[in-house]
């Protein structure tokens, strides 16, 4: 049983996939949790998500490993092919990664696995969710934060965790200004049944490709009856959605993007909705150096949004759930051990950020197999441990 002294009334703003896991992993350690979310019900839009294993560890840890590879797909091989041949350049089996990591490689849709950590917090924490909540920001003191809603409410409690997003409210009214960057980088995300492509096309693999202006992953989702397409295309400068940072745009133009790409990339943009073609605008956060006060602090991507190029924004909100929360229970004050929890993850976030945004130029710049080749090799590095060994229930905190 947690020492009273140590149980902590702990309010979280957000609850995305790291605001849940952190509210899941909180309570589990004895903390009294609350979570606020503006919308009028927990879920989650999007489309597939790469969960590697220093990320699958932590779901493991949170108890939703086993029902997130139920409803997911744990891949046969990861293949980099050709863009315009489909000819496989590098690859492997999958397993190998749980082999050296003790952990599986998981694709899943963002809301599959947002579903099993809701149903998870509403387990271990039934009463902690407060929707149609916007936060508006917060006022601290010695003795504990109030968290302020747009509607006028007020909640107080020990401490604030801010996971609410690149936009965060939290972070804007921590350190000001909240300007996210634009990274001239766009995504076309799609979703498409295997029952409308020709059989056999898509199997049970995770496909990479890279080319000239453009990088794409494809894979199954919801055990293999869907297929994610995500095609990440460096963009018109002056192309972006200030408001939204999504547009819907013309079939025509998803088309085009992707002219003389591979007769699977073609037979997948030719399935595609054509009401539906969504791109997004792909911003990031530019590393910083503080990210918590003496009761609030940041997690995930309001306080280190990262590019999609390792696979990984995800997976670090899952260690900084963890690493709070073992922070927490090491030191007595609050503010000590936010600072913990800050320091232990300041390295870390700001070389994934980077690494990625790196990755995407490296992973833009091919035209042949060679180019790829180098390519991938120089952007993932030959040792991936430093990214895939990562325990954050067992990593030293100093």
């Amino acid at each position: 049983m947690m020492n009273e002294e140590k149980k902590r009334d702990v309010l979280i703003a957000g609850a995305g996939i790291g605001g849940v896991a952190a509210a899941i992993a909180l309570a589990q350690a004895g903390h009294n949790v609350k979570i606020f979310e503006q919308a009028a019900e927990l879920g989650e839009i999007g489309a597939g998500m790469h969960f590697t294993p220093n990320a699958t560890r932590v779901l493991g840890a949170l108890g939703v490993l086993e029902d997130c590879i139920s409803i997911g797909v744990v891949p046969d091989e990861i293949q980099m092919r050709m863009f315009d041949t489909d000819e496989v350049i590098l690859g492997g089996p999958a397993s190998q990664l749980e082999e050296h990591f003790g952990s599986p490689y998981l694709v899943i849709h963002r809301a599959d696995i947002h579903n099993v950590l809701s149903a998870k917090l509403l387990e271990v924490a039934p009463d902690s969710v407060v929707l149609n909540a916007r936060v508006e920001g917060y006022s601290e003191d010695d003795s504990g934060v109030t968290l302020h809603l747009a509607d006028g409410r007020e909640f107080t409690g020990d401490l604030l965790v801010g996971a609410d997003g690149i936009k965060s409210a939290v972070r804007r009214c921590m350190n000001g200004e909240n300007e996210a960057h634009w990274t001239g980088d766009v995504a076309w995300r799609l979703v498409v049944p295997v029952s409308d492509l020709p059989a056999g096309l898509v199997e049970p693999n995770v496909l990479l490709y890279s080319g000239p202006g453009a990088h794409i992953t494809v894979y199954p989702l919801r055990d293999g009856t869907l297929v994610n397409f995500c095609g990440l295309v460096r963009s018109d400068p002056e192309w972006r959605t200030e408001d939204t940072w999504i547009a819907q745009e013309p079939w025509e133009m998803l088309k085009a993007d992707f002219a003389g790409w591979s007769d699977t990339i073609q037979a997948l943009v030719d399935v595609a909705d054509r009401d539906g073609c969504t791109r997004w605008a792909l911003y990031d956060h530019l590393p910083i150096s503080n990210w918590s006060s003496n009761r609030v602090t940041l997690l995930g991507d309001s306080a280190h949004a990262t590019l999609p190029y390792l696979g990984n924004g995800g997976g670090m909100a899952l260690e900084d759930a963890i690493v709070l929360t073992r922070a927490l229970s090491q030191e007595g004050e609050i503010p000590e051990a936010l600072q913990l929890y800050q320091r232990n993850r300041l390295e870390r976030t700001a070389m994934i950020r980077n690494e990625s945004a790196e990755n995407g130029r490296k992973l833009h710049d091919a035209t042949s197999a060679e180019e790829v080749s180098a390519g991938v090799l120089s952007a993932h590095g030959v040792d991936m441990g430093w990214l895939l060994s990562y325990d954050a229930m067992k990593v030293e905190l100093l």
